[in-house]
């Protein structure tokens, strides 16, 4: 009998399925927490739109970039496959154990936190419930992953579907309550700080974070090397559009000083238009968003997971992909594994949330720093190899791509407290998986 072929990934998803997995990713949680932020560090209305622009362009240029590597190099591995042809075998592997401990594990834990605090105001679960609905969820949305590609695929669309409805819901109730006739109420005007546009960036930045998550779907989107800048450009379109919609709805709603001063922007906004119902409304909007997010980076967290084991043996059971449903089984369950250990942490924290985002950011940028070079690396080792698509500007495209992230370390390193050192640390305990890979590949040598 005749060995049955590996099962790998099939490119099933289209352009408009690709642009909904990103759009979920991004639209998240962050235009609900981080306009007040960005309003306190400027110093006008024109400056608060025109940094929500900026961070749009920012995304923009880190798009085009993995636009080419993307489109060169499609794989389901993503960053993953990227790192290991510019730089070989180790920093690759240390950013698989760094994207499946913390980056994306961690990004999973501080969406379903979210979500259990939203959840927790329609049905309160005590104490720890806030920890027991986030934990619920990543096994929900795990299990409809479990399902298969297609199912998620088509999830997917319905949840990002309701975000995108429940966003414009916010930015009517934004009209609403700037045409009834009552102007907002205007505190005692305080001044932004000094030369902070960069720390609204910070904000701006996070809130748009999520759209290298294309990275991974690479080897399943059809017509890849055609699709691939389409499903970035329309993704990133349609983020700048709904984001400034948002933020206009904030300003007609309560101006910039009445939002500096507000802790709770989305959920002022929602009562004054629907009174104390609206808090209900406001947690079913946050939670919808929520859902989106966490079900996308579910559905792209065990991409990485796979490509590890599919190369290192000792973990090539990760390294399985399902024919049944057309995706890597073992992965996800790892996966939601560390999540839940990581919701369970969080849970003893002063703010689940915040620990998260902590404990991810300075990883992340930092390994995309490293993306960000390899473009200039492939360009100087292959200087004759066709390129489906080209990054415009080059070099100035990538340099600027490279100075965002740097910048962006920077500030997740001075901005944030003992969680980005216990994220750092988590990253080094990875180390022995270098030797133990050495150790194979000198075997081998010498075999």
């Amino acid at each position: 009998m005749t060995a049955a072929a590996p099962t790998a990934p099939r490119a099933t998803l289209s352009v408009l399925e690709g642009v909904a997995f990103i759009v979920g990713v991004v639209i998240g949680i962050g235009i609900f927490k981080t306009p007040p932020l960005v309003a306190a560090n400027v110093g006008s209305e024109a400056g608060f739109i025109g940094l929500w622009l900026l961070g749009g362009l920012a995304t923009l240029i880190g798009a085009l970039c993995y636009a080419e590597l993307g489109a060169s190099r499609p794989d389901a591995g993503g960053e993953y496959k990227f790192l290991a042809d510019a730089y070989g075998r180790a920093p690759s592997l240390l950013f698989a154990w760094a994207r499946g401990t913390v980056i994306q594990t961690g990004a999973i834990a501080a969406v379903a936190f979210v979500f259990g605090d939203y959840a927790n105001q329609i049905l309160p679960l005590g104490l720890y419930g806030p920890a027991l609905h986030a934990g619920i969820v990543v096994a929900a949305v795990t299990a409809i992953n479990l399902t298969g590609t297609p199912q998620t695929a088509a999830t997917q669309s319905v949840f990002t579907t309701l975000t995108i409805v429940a966003i414009l819901a916010v930015v009517a109730a934004g009209a609403i309550a700037a045409g009834n006739g009552t102007a907002p109420v205007q505190p005692t005007p305080s001044e932004p700080v000094s030369g902070a546009a960069g720390l609204a960036l910070v904000f701006i930045l996070l809130t748009y974070g999520g759209w290298n998550e294309a990275a991974y779907l690479t080897a399943e989107v059809r017509d890849v090397r055609r699709n691939m800048i389409r499903i970035l450009l329309l993704a990133t379109a349609i983020l700048v559009f709904v984001y400034g919609l948002v933020n206009a709805a904030y300003l007609a709603a309560f101006g910039l000083e009445g939002l500096r001063n507000t802790d709770a922007v989305a959920a002022d906004l929602m009562r004054r238009v629907a009174g104390d119902s609206g808090a209900v409304l406001l947690s079913l909007i946050v939670c919808a968003a929520s859902l989106s997010t966490l079900n996308a980076t579910v559905f792209t967290g065990a991409r990485a997971y796979y490509a590890l084991g599919r190369d290192f043996p000792v973990l090539r059971r990760l390294g399985v992909w399902s024919a049944h449903g057309d995706n890597p089984v073992n992965a996800l369950l790892l996966q939601a594994a560390i999540a839940l250990a990581l919701i369970a942490f969080g849970a003893v924290a002063r703010d689940g949330f915040t620990a998260m985002v902590e404990y991810t950011a300075p990883v992340f940028w930092f390994f995309l720093f490293l993306v960000a070079l390899s473009l200039f690396v492939f360009r100087w080792r292959e200087p004759g190899r066709p390129l489906p698509f080209r990054v415009p500007l080059y070099p100035l495209t990538p340099i600027l791509f490279c100075l965002i992230c740097l910048a962006m370390l920077y500030s997740s390193l001075v901005y944030t407290g003992l969680g980005a050192m216990v994220g750092i640390v988590v990253v080094l305990l990875g180390t022995p998986l270098l030797l133990l890979d050495r150790g194979r590949v000198t075997t081998a040598a010498a075999e």
